[in-house]
């Protein structure tokens, strides 16, 4: 039998796409910690290397919405044998405040809300990256507001339900063309206290939880928000082959907000 309990990337290259942000950081330290030999590619040179010098991995500058940029960056890569499509966000202008005009609501804005997570947040890396890959694990990153429509967001959370639903249909697709090598599965992550998402959890003037975070809060029976760390678990389980046999699946990392319904 061929599996590795505990989880272990030793040996593995690992691309990780969005590693500069707040929860990109931790999981990329978590890889490395994991064994992982790690390549970088996002759009700040500055964040990129000097996450890159703390985790002695290897780091390209490109735009993620850029295909064409991400294939060069790809020509200079021999193998990968797992790639994290961490990309993505909200923007306070495609979220709808409590006495918004619905009607009013700016396409442009939503469809950067498309963009980012859904363009940026899989397919680009996928078509890009992709072709590298002859065996392994492919990991994108949805939210609980895919499956369960929230108040304000909706944009993201139909985005992030694209995220779902592409991964799932890209596991079917790549598992049958690799004969079973290539895997694709999503974490759902909860509610993460996060830079893109701070204005609609807490009141900045006193640093306590807006009324949708006190809702949020005591829905989820962990009683709290997501750290970073609480997503390192799951990303390496299924970077690894300790999750072999799992593909086509979306993972919820977030403290229970989706399994109680508030009875």
């Amino acid at each position: 039998m061929n599996v590795s309990l505990p989880p272990d990337l030793r040996n593995r290259q690992i691309l990780v796409l969005g590693g500069t942000g707040v929860l990109g950081e931790s999981w990329v330290v978590g890889l490395a910690e994991a064994g992982a030999d790690l390549i970088l590619v996002g759009r700040s040179p500055q964040k990129l290397a000097a996450l890159a010098d703390r985790v002695s991995a290897r780091a390209y500058v490109a735009d993620p919405l850029d295909l064409a940029a991400l294939k060069k960056v790809a020509e200079q890569i021999e193998r990968i044998d797992g790639l994290v499509c961490g990309i993505g966000g909200n923007r306070p202008e495609a979220s709808l405040p409590p006495d918004g005009d619905f009607f009013g609501l700016k396409p442009e804005a939503l469809r950067e809300v498309f963009d980012l997570n859904l363009f940026g947040g899989f397919l680009m890396p996928l078509l890009a990256f992709g072709p590298c890959m002859s065996q392994g694990s492919i990991v994108t990153i949805s939210s609980v507001s895919a499956g369960l429509p929230l108040t304000r967001v909706g944009a993201y959370g139909a985005a992030k339900a694209a995220v779902a639903n592409f991964t799932q249909w890209a596991a079917v697709e790549l598992g049958q063309r690799s004969q079973g090598k290539i895997r694709v599965n999503s974490i759902q992550p909860g509610f993460f206290l996060t830079e893109q998402n701070r204005f609609l959890l807490i009141v900045e003037a006193t640093g306590e939880p807006t009324d949708r975070g006190a809702k949020i809060l005591a829905h989820t029976p962990a009683g709290r928000y997501g750290s970073p760390e609480d997503l390192i678990g799951a990303l390496v389980f299924l970077l690894s082959d300790s999750s072999s046999f799992v593909t086509g699946t979306v993972l919820p990392v977030d403290g229970g907000f989706t399994a109680w319904w508030g009875v």
